[in-house]
């Protein structure tokens, strides 16, 4: 190789080198400008989730507070009830209780889409109930879930795990209970 050869391979290769680099430095910007728009999209989704979930929560609501208080014999119902102790919180989106004979307390968590990680929040908010509202702890507590949309097999898991399940069926919210279905009374251990 003579040293004219050489000096063109050595500029050739010093152009490809910057092409190389601005080809680098675009991929860098168009993969912010991606990053971007999936965080936007994100957002924009989970934006979209919540809407649904306040449409759902605002359309079973009516009936829900009728089945409690008909059905349970509560005669407070309230929404969106917030209890804030020892620096945590605990947002019910339902909560009915009776003042009168009944003695009893029903916590209600909202869903569109039901699934097993719901199931476990609940269970979870049951037994830290007594801690954020200890004036209603000894009274008999229940857990329901109101939703409308869950499979049989998440169906099943709820009522094996003893909490009440509201299902918007035929545009009505009702309550099912599986047959053999026992609720579980959370206040007694």
């Amino acid at each position: 190789m003579t040293d004219e050869e050489l000096k063109a391979l050595v500029a050739s290769l010093a152009i490809a080198q910057q092409e190389t680099n601005r080809f680098i430095k675009e991929l860098v910007i168009q993969s912010q400008e991606t990053d971007r728009q999936l965080k936007e999209l994100g957002i924009q989704i989970e934006d979209i989730g919540n809407k649904f979930g306040s449409f759902a929560e605002g359309m079973a609501f009516p009936a829900l507070e009728k089945i409690l208080r008909k059905q349970f014999g509560l005669d407070v119902v309230s929404t969106n009830t917030k209890s804030q102790k020892g620096g945590r919180e605990l947002e019910l989106d339902a909560l009915g209780y009776s003042t009168g004979d009944s003695n009893t307390v029903v916590i209600v968590e909202m869903k569109s889409h039901l699934n097993e990680k719901d199931i476990e929040q609940v269970l979870k908010m049951l037994d830290e109930f007594p801690f954020f509202f200890p004036e209603l702890a000894h009274k008999k507590r229940y857990g329901m879930i109101a939703s409308i949309v869950a499979s049989k097999d998440i169906k099943q898991k709820v009522a094996e795990a003893g909490l009440y399940l509201g299902i918007v069926q035929d545009e009505q919210f009702k309550l099912s209970k599986p047959k053999g279905f026992k609720p579980r009374c959370f206040t007694e251990k």
